[in-house]
């Protein structure tokens, strides 16, 4: 799974890649150039530097929101014009989550401050939980959000982190404008995050917006919106002259005064849609029993056993993808490098989910990963009867260089025997 992640909800303009559980590359910069100036440069050098095919990514990370209104809306044109012209799912992380992912494994409580001005804050509270697998000791954490983010007065989020009792680490901008304020008010426990976590991060973006693919919680590009959770200041000043032109009264008069519903949607905001999407990732070790099962359904007794499986995927001149939806594997395929050549060992799909292109996308990723470990031609054995395999071995490039006989069993049928060729090597 590959996710480029952006964040230029604050100061600092960050971008990131990650492919499964590996940070690729991340790119940070605070400094006096806008965002406007230095988003796509950044994104130009990742794609240069880590010589990234864009057709490869599987999703768009996005920091949602609060923020910068500019910065959002900066970063929120560019993540959908990314998703739209690759046509991969956008995955919105609320901005104060994605930055208590700094804090990746902290107990304690952890409450990002944004500075909003107006003597306000956009915070949050969090924690993550430890979460021990069976049969080992390795811990993993689980972030708990104690209170959604939301735009506060200073005294409002020092009250409700006395109220909690509990250590607390806080990080953001808005940290130094109102540090003199907080140590006043806070009455437990409280220390300031490092300068390598105090600011948003790509990175930690990145890996918020993993377990939000593993959950398939992605939105429609096409129709989000961030969320800004209060009017910008330009807006404030249009509708108080507005409300003083209707009432002949400021704002600030008294009578005649009209206050915003602090619940109403001032930017008319559609409701972003949920979808279930597919996306491609290494085979793990908790993948093959479901995996060795997928093989059974679809090839029975000519099937790879577990054991097989098991053997083929841990070696170096392997790889092995799976497909996954809504946490289910629903997907299977596998090459072995041999001197140059790639041998198309697995390619198995949930029989449910055939004919949604998840064969073709995990084919797709399967030949270009095969060339980072040294594979310049492709070769794959498929049943001739087989018309719709042979339809997407064809539509990924591949040619049939002929047959063999009666190669299969149960029920008796030829081989085709497919390559696709690298013309450029020769």
């Amino acid at each position: 799974m590959k996710i480029l992640a952006i964040d230029t909800s604050g100061l600092t303009a960050t971008v990131a890649l990650c492919e499964d559980d590996r940070l690729v590359s991340v790119f940070s910069i605070q400094y006096k150039t806008t965002h406007s100036q230095i988003l796509m440069p950044m994104l130009e050098k990742i794609k240069e530097l880590t010589s990234l095919d864009l057709k490869t990514i599987d999703a768009i990370a996005l920091a949602a929101g609060p923020g910068s209104f500019t910065g959002l809306r900066i970063g929120t044109a560019t993540a959908k014009g990314l998703c739209l012209a690759l046509n991969v799912p956008l995955i919105a992380v609320p901005t104060l989550d994605a930055m208590a992912y700094n804090l990746y494994g902290v107990e304690r409580l952890i409450c990002p401050m944004m500075d909003a001005r107006r003597s306000q804050v956009y915070t949050g509270v969090y924690t993550f939980v430890p979460e021990k697998r069976e049969d080992t000791s390795l811990y993993t954490y689980s972030m708990k959000t104690i209170l959604d983010q939301k735009c506060a007065s200073i005294d409002e989020i020092a009250d409700f982190l006395n109220a909690q009792g509990k250590p607390v680490t806080i990080l953001g901008d808005g940290v130094p404008v109102y540090l003199d304020s907080l140590e006043q008010k806070l009455k437990v426990p409280f220390s300031v995050a490092s300068v390598s976590q105090d600011r948003q991060n790509a990175a930690s973006l990145c890996q918020a917006a993993a377990q939000y693919m593993r959950e398939g919680r992605t939105v429609d590009a096409d129709s989000f919106a961030p969320e800004y959770l209060r009017v910008s200041q330009a807006e404030r000043t249009s509708l108080e002259k507005k409300t003083e032109d209707n009432t002949g009264n400021s704002p600030d008069s008294g009578a005649g005064s009209a206050k915003p519903d602090s619940d109403a949607n001032a930017f008319g905001m559609k409701i972003p849609k949920v979808k279930e999407r597919v996306f491609i990732r290494l085979l793990k070790a908790e993948d093959i029993d479901r995996a060795a099962a997928l093989e059974k359904e679809n090839l029975g007794n000519e099937a790879w056993t577990l054991e097989q499986l098991l053997t083929a995927s841990t070696r170096d001149d392997t790889i092995y993808l799976v497909a996954e939806k809504q946490g289910q594997i629903i997907g299977l395929c596998g090459v072995q490098n041999i001197q140059g050549d790639g041998e198309i060992t697995n390619v198995s799909v949930d029989k449910n989910m055939r004919g949604e292109g998840v064969g073709y996308k995990m084919m797709r990723q399967l030949l270009e990963r095969g060339r980072g470990i040294g594979i310049v031609n492709y070769t794959m054995e498929v049943r001739s009867s087989n018309v719709a395999a042979r339809k997407l071995y064809e539509k990924l490039g591949f040619k049939s260089d002929g047959k063999r006989p009666g190669f299969y069993d149960n029920p008796k049928d030829d081989a085709e025997i497919y390559w696709l060729r690298n013309t450029q090597s020769e």
